[in-house]
C-alpha cells in the first residue's frame, strides 16, 4: 500500500474529527448548564430562569443540530477510508459504537425535540425532566464513543482468532470498564463541561461590558463560574488519574509527551519546558521539576520510567518475537484444518506481538523477509512526534491551570462581592472564550498522534489499516470535506453571534404571571401591594 494513501486518509480523518470536536464539547457542556437553569425555575418559579434556559437552550440547539451533522460522517469513513480497520477489528470496535446509536442518540434526539417544542405542552416538572434527559442522552453518547476510543488505546478483552484472521470480542466487560476508557471519558466530559462554563462565562461578560441583560448575565455568571470551577478541578484530577493510565499501558506515548530518550533514575523529573530534537535524541534548554513526572506516571518514588531508548530496544525484540507468531499464523491460514498442532501452540505463545511484525509491512510483504535494519527502522517507527506531543500536552495542561484560576476569581466575586466584577475581568473573559476549544483539540492530538504508528495499540499498525483507494480519489473527497465543513462552521460561528447579539427573548406573559402570584402573595400576607417594575422579574 502506498504511504501517501495512508497519510491522506489520516490527514482526512483528522481534519473531521478536529471539526467536529469544535462542537462536541460545548453540547456536553451546555446540555447540563441548561438543565441545570431550568430546575432552578422550577424550584423558584423566577421568570428570569426560564428566560436563561431558553437562551442558552437556543446556543445549545444551533450546536447541537451541527455537532450531529458533523458526526455522521466521521462515522462513514471507517467503511470508506478504513475498510481493512473495519474489517479486522470490527467485532470489537463496532459494539459500543452501534450501542451508543441505538440507546444514546436516539434518547437525545428524541428529547432535544420535546425540549424545544414541548414548553406549551409539558409541565414544569416534565419540561424540567426533559432537559435532564437531553443532558443524560449526549453524555451517554459521549461515554460509548469513548469507550471504543479507550479500546484503541488499550486493546483489552479482546484476542485475535487465527481461523477467522480477525480480532474478536471475548470479555464485553473488560471493553466497557477498561481503566482507559473510563478515565478518558470523565477526563473529556469534565473538559466539556468546561468548555461550556468558558462560553457563558464569556457571553455574560460581554453583556455586563455592553450594560444590558444584565440580570441574566450575572446569573449565568453564577452558575457558570460555580459549575465550572468543580469541572476544572475534576479536569485537572482525572488528567491526572489518565496520566496514570497512559503510564501503564502506553509507555512510549508517555516518554513521548515528557521527551524522555534515556531512562532516568526514580522518581523522574518533570520537563517543565524544552525543545525535543528527534534526530540528535536530546531536548534543549529543558527545565526540569525534580520527582513530578514520576508521581505522575508511576505514583511511586521507586518505579522508573523508561525512555524512549529502551522502548524502542524493547519493541525490536517484540518485531522478532511477532515474526514467530507471524510464521506460526501463515502456516495455519495455508492448512486450515490440517495445521499441525504445534503452528497452533506457537501461534498462541507469541500471538501477543503480532502486532509488531506487522509494522515490517511496510517494508516488505512477507515480515519474514525482512532484514535486520529493516526490523531496526521499523522499531524506530514506534517513536510518535515527539516535538508535536510534548508542547501539545503542556498546552493543555497551562490552559487547564488557567481555567482553574479564572472560575476561582469569578466564584468568589460572584459569592462575596455581590456580583461586581471589573472591567478588566471582564474582557478577559470574553478573550479567553477559545481557550477550551485549544486546550481539547491539542488533548486530542496528543491522545491520537502520540499513538502512532498504531491505529490499535499493538495490535494493527495505521499502514495497514487504510482502505486500497486512489490518491486522486482521497484527495477530492479530502476537499470536499474541508468546503463542507469549513461552510458548517461558518454557518455555526454567524448563528451564534446573530443570536448572542440579539440577546434573550422577554418572556412577557410569563413575567406578568409571576407580577400576579406575587401580588396575591403580598395581600395574603398584609404587605403593601405591587412591585417596582425595575425590581420585578431579576429580585
Amino acid at each position: 500500500m502506498e504511504l501517501d494513501v495512508v497519510e491522506l486518509s489520516r490527514l482526512q480523518f483528522a481534519l473531521t474529527a478536529m471539526y467536529h470536536f469544535l462542537f462536541v464539547p460545548l453540547t456536553l457542556g451546555l446540555s447540563v448548564l441548561v438543565a441545570i437553569m431550568e430546575t432552578v425555575y422550577v424550584m423558584t418559579d423566577r421568570p428570569i430562569w426560564r428566560q436563561m434556559t431558553k437562551f442558552w437552550g437556543l446556543l445549545f440547539g444551533i450546536n447541537f443540530v451541527l455537532g450531529v451533522a458533523t458526526g455522521i460522517t466521521m462515522e462513514f469513513q471507517f467503511g470508506m477510508n478504513w475498510s481493512y480497520y473495519s474489517h479486522y477489528v470490527g467485532d470489537v470496535f463496532g459494539a459500543p459504537l452501534a450501542i451508543e446509536g441505538l440507546m444514546a442518540f436516539f434518547l437525545e434526539a428524541t428529547f432535544v425535540g420535546l425540549f424545544f417544542f414541548g414548553w406549551d405542552k409539558l409541565s414544569k416538572v416534565q419540561h424540567m425532566v426533559v432537559a435532564w434527559l437531553v443532558a443524560i442522552g449526549s453524555n451517554f453518547s459521549a461515554l460509548w464513543i469513548l469507550i471504543a476510543n479507550g479500546w484503541m488505546q488499550h486493546p483489552v478483552g479482546a484476542e485475535f482468532n487465527p481461523d477467522t484472521m480477525r480480532m474478536e470480542m471475548t470479555s464485553f466487560y473488560e471493553v466497557l470498564f477498561n481503566t482507559v476508557a473510563q478515565a478518558k471519558f470523565v477526563h473529556t466530559v469534565s473538559a466539556g463541561y468546561v468548555t461550556a462554563s468558558v462560553f457563558v462565562l464569556g457571553v455574560s461578560a460581554l453583556y455586563l461590558l455592553q450594560n444590558k441583560h444584565k440580570d441574566l448575565a450575572r446569573r449565568s455568571i453564577a452558575v457558570a463560574s460555580s459549575f465550572g470551577l468543580a469541572a476544572a478541578f475534576s479536569v485537572v484530577v482525572l488528567g491526572d488519574e489518565s496520566g496514570y493510565d497512559t503510564g501503564q499501558s502506553q509507555k512510549m506515548k508517555m516518554a513521548a509527551i515528557e521527551a524522555m530518550w534515556e531512562t532516568e533514575p526514580a522518581p523522574a523529573s518533570f520537563t517543565l519546558i524544552g525543545f525535543p530534537d528527534q534526530e540528535a535524541r536530546e531536548t534543549h534548554y529543558a527545565v526540569e521539576i525534580p520527582y513530578v513526572m514520576g508521581l505522575i506516571g508511576t505514583r511511586s518514588l521507586t518505579e522508573p520510567i523508561p525512555g524512549i531508548d529502551q522502548l524502542v530496544a524493547e519493541n525490536e525484540t517484540r518485531i522478532r518475537d511477532g515474526i514467530i507468531a507471524y510464521d506460526a499464523l501463515m502456516t495455519i491460514r495455508d492448512q486450515r484444518t490440517d495445521a499441525p498442532q504445534s503452528a497452533r501452540d506457537t501461534f498462541e505463545q507469541h500471538s501477543e506481538h503480532l502486532g509488531y511484525a506487522l509494522l515490517l509491512k511496510r517494508y516488505v510483504d512477507d515480515p519474514r523477509e525482512a532484514t535486520d535494519a529493516q526490523i531496526v527502522q521499523a522499531a524506530n517507527d514506534t517513536v510518535p512526534g515527539v516535538f508535536e506531543i510534548f508542547w501539545a500536552f503542556r498546552i493543555m495542561v497551562g490552559c487547564g491551570f488557567l481555567f482553574i484560576g479564572v472560575m476561582i476569581f469569578f466564584f468568589v466575586r460572584t459569592s462575596f462581592y455581590r456580583m461586581r466584577f471589573p472591567r478588566w475581568s471582564l474582557y478577559a473573559a470574553v478573550a479567553i472564550i477559545p481557550a477550551p476549544w485549544i486546550a481539547a483539540e491539542m488533548g486530542w492530538i496528543v491522545a491520537e498522534y502520540g499513538r502512532q504508528p498504531w491505529t490499535v495499540d499493538g495490535v494493527l499498525p495505521t499502514a495497514l489499516s487504510a482502505s486500497h483507494l486512489s490518491v486522486g480519489d482521497l484527495l477530492i473527497s479530502l476537499a470536499g470535506f474541508i468546503t463542507f465543513y469549513t461552510i458548517l462552521f461558518i454557518v455555526e460561528v454567524g448563528l451564534m453571534v446573530k443570536y448572542i447579539r440579539k440577546g434573550p427573548h422577554e418572556d412577557v406573559e410569563e413575567t406578568e404571571a409571576w407580577m400576579i402570584r406575587h401580588e396575591r402573595r403580598l395581600r395574603a400576607t398584609g404587605e403593601p401591594d405591587g412591585l417596582a417594575p425595575s425590581t420585578t422579574p431579576a429580585e
